[in-house]
């Protein structure tokens, strides 16, 4: 483990390629099938009588000798059939198959050849008796860290791919997760509450699940998207310190890091400002850091919502790199690019740019895949300006025929390039170029492998715009929710210019990925009638919507804000993987279906005549 500053920054390196939790206390499991796990054995009891019972993994014969490797979630134990021994339980050994579940007692003895990369690696146990519990057909894929099975097919047998040791670990590791999270409020006084599942559709956001109810016709309720208004409610009854392991469900497209049902860490104070928050919720995020993977990131870094997307083109920048974007044009700004007739630049409002580190050595062919890269619909950009500074302190650009050396001198300078580094630009409206920059430092990053897996860097974003004009509905929405408090600064501002107000909100992101927010709430009434007003929400109707949350305000409720973090990220994030799917024991796949029991899929006639609803398209039950 390596630990390191740049800046603001902390960093840790840990140096395996995929850290596991830290091992769990020793687990006993005698029952009347085991004696022993298959994790468990050791040098230290060779000559013992154990009884074991799990998996037939591997079966290798060898002459007189049949090895199988039997195992359960906790490892593998080499078990021995001797043909000297006993033939009958020699022959019986030869007839199991693949996953074959069987019982086997014997005795531990010396393993003759030590296998280092098992736990029982010193050790096997020479069989006395063979039981199978149960046959198995052949596995449709190698159950083993390195399948060869298909995303389709590991999602269909998924009670097969679960069996997997990968797997199995990273349940485990969500498992300690979960406990550590409750240890650590447990024991600064928050109360585990839960909130109901069945509630009213407050069509905000995201699109709700909703449920028929058979005892009121043309009624419905929802599934919650997150348990917001509810912990809300418990603040007012009193309950000052609320979370909640708790699974929550939108009806969204679906991404790597989402699902239609989910889990979050859901958390709320009362009596709290923002510093209050982020000090409670950094110091469970590095609590987490401490007890699973065995060292502190150190205190966060902060930026506001303006400088991140100023400096790194996005809201949820990754900071284990520090490439930043120079601006090198701004419409109220200076302009470098000034006086020379290059249209580009003289037509565009904006041009901003990075400096690569050491990227004068990239060649042409590697350039013109960044400039393919910018040009991807989901890019939008027109092109991409590039500009080096060789290491014998010459320079050169693709914009030579209009900028003589000094000019190109400037804008190295600017961004801090030494020889040897590349400046890329892109040019437009100011908003459009930040967020390509932002993508297009992402990509550069990828290509030059300067996001480690085993670093991390932690920082709070704040400060952001509390609503944004939706010009397809030509009204303004909430950024984060109707229930987040302006900053009290910026109040007098909620009426006459109310996209310049801020919100007393805040993220937590961790290599890029946001992996929690909140926010202070709004705890008086008449704020929340204005805030739904400048939402577009009359009076009756925020009252028929949110006036239980409303009317709750007038009996007293405190200051109080919260946050949620989506665990399902945070525990990709702490066992390395891509996608949250890989961390759910039972995920949808990319259309939001199971496959493993075919849902969703159709009901009945008669159920459709219980919830007195009726199919709305001519293919479904009638």
């Amino acid at each position: 483990m390596v630990f390191f500053k740049k800046g603001k920054l902390n960093f840790i390196c840990i140096s395996d390629k995929f850290s596991l939790p830290l091992p769990l206390p020793a687990v006993k499991v005698t029952t009347a099938y085991r004696s022993s796990h298959c994790g468990q054995l050791r040098a230290t009891e060779v000559g013992k009588e154990v009884t074991l019972s799990g998996w037939v993994r591997r079966l290798r014969k060898m002459g007189a000798l049949i090895f199988l490797d039997l195992a359960d979630r906790y490892g593998i134990t080499q078990i021995v059939f001797d043909h000297t021994v006993d033939a009958s339980l020699w022959s019986a050994a030869q007839e199991l198959g693949r996953e074959y579940v069987v019982q086997v007692s014997g005795q531990v003895r010396p393993r003759e050849a030590p296998n280092p990369q098992l736990a029982t690696g010193e050790i096997e146990v020479l069989a006395h008796s063979l039981r199978v519990l149960n046959t198995s057909e052949v596995p449709p894929f190698r159950l083993e860290n390195e399948t060869d099975g298909g995303e389709e097919l590991l999602m269909r047998f998924r009670y097969l791919d679960l069996r997997r040791p990968i797997n199995q670990q990273r349940l485990l590791l969500r498992h300690r997760m979960a406990m550590a999270v409750r240890k650590y409020l447990s024991e600064q006084g928050f109360l585990e509450i839960e909130t109901p599942f069945l509630i009213k559709s407050t069509p905000e956001g995201a699109r709700d699940f909703v449920v028929p109810s058979r005892l009121h016709p043309g009624q419905f309720y929802a599934l919650p998207q997150s348990p917001q208004t509810f912990k809300q409610l418990l603040m007012v009854a009193g309950l000052d310190r609320y979370f909640q392991i708790v699974r929550c469900f939108r009806d969204e497209d679906l991404r790597a890091d989402r699902q239609p049902e989910f889990t979050q860490i859901d958390c709320e104070m009362s009596f709290v400002d923002r510093e209050d928050v982020l000090h409670m919720f950094e110091g469970l995020v590095r609590y987490l850091f401490q007890e699973i993977k065995g060292f502190d990131p150190g205190p966060f870094a902060r930026l506001t919502y303006e400088e991140a997307l100023r400096l790194y083109g996005t809201d949820k920048p990754d900071l284990r790199f520090t490439m930043t974007i120079t601006e090198f044009k701004t419409p109220a700004g200076e302009d470098l690019f000034a006086g020379a007739g290059f249209r580009i630049a003289e037509q565009a409002p904006y041009m901003g740019g990075l400096c690569v580190e050491g990227g004068a050595t990239l060649t042409r062919r590697q350039l013109d895949e960044l400039i393919e890269f910018v040009k991807r619909p989901q890019i939008g950009a027109e092109g991409l300006l590039w500009c080096r500074w060789n290491t014998d302190g010459s320079t050169s650009s693709s914009m030579d025929k209009f900028f003589e050396e000094s000019r190109r001198l400037s804008w190295l300078q600017k961004a801090g390039a030494r020889p040897g580094d590349l400046l890329l630009f892109l040019a437009g409206e100011p908003e459009k170029t930040r967020r390509q920059l932002g993508e297009l430092r992402l990509e550069v990053a990828r290509k030059l492998q300067l996001r480690p897996a085993d670093r991390f860097a932690c920082l709070w974003i704040t400060d952001f715009p509390l609503l944004e004009w939706d010009s397809g509905e030509n009204r303004w929405v909430a950024m984060h929710h109707p229930f987040t408090a302006p900053l009290p600064e910026d109040l007098a501002f909620l009426e006459e210019k109310p996209g310049s107000v801020r919100a007393n909100a805040y993220d937590i992101v961790i290599n890029g990925a946001e992996v929690g927010g909140g926010s202070i709430r709004i705890h008086d009434e008449q704020l929340q009638k204005k805030v739904f007003r400048l939402l577009g929400f009359s009076d009756e109707e925020a009252q028929a919507r949110f006036g239980f949350l409303m009317n709750a305000f007038r009996y007293g409720a405190p200051p109080h804000g919260g946050i949620a973090f989506g665990f399902d990220r945070l525990v990709a994030l702490f066992a390395g993987c891509e996608s949250i799917r890989e961390v759910i024991a039972f995920p949808k796949n990319n259309a939001g279906r199971d496959t493993m029991i075919n849902a969703p899929d159709s009901i009945e006639p008669r159920q459709w005549e219980e919830l007195h609803i009726r199919p709305a398209f001519s293919n479904a039950n009638p």
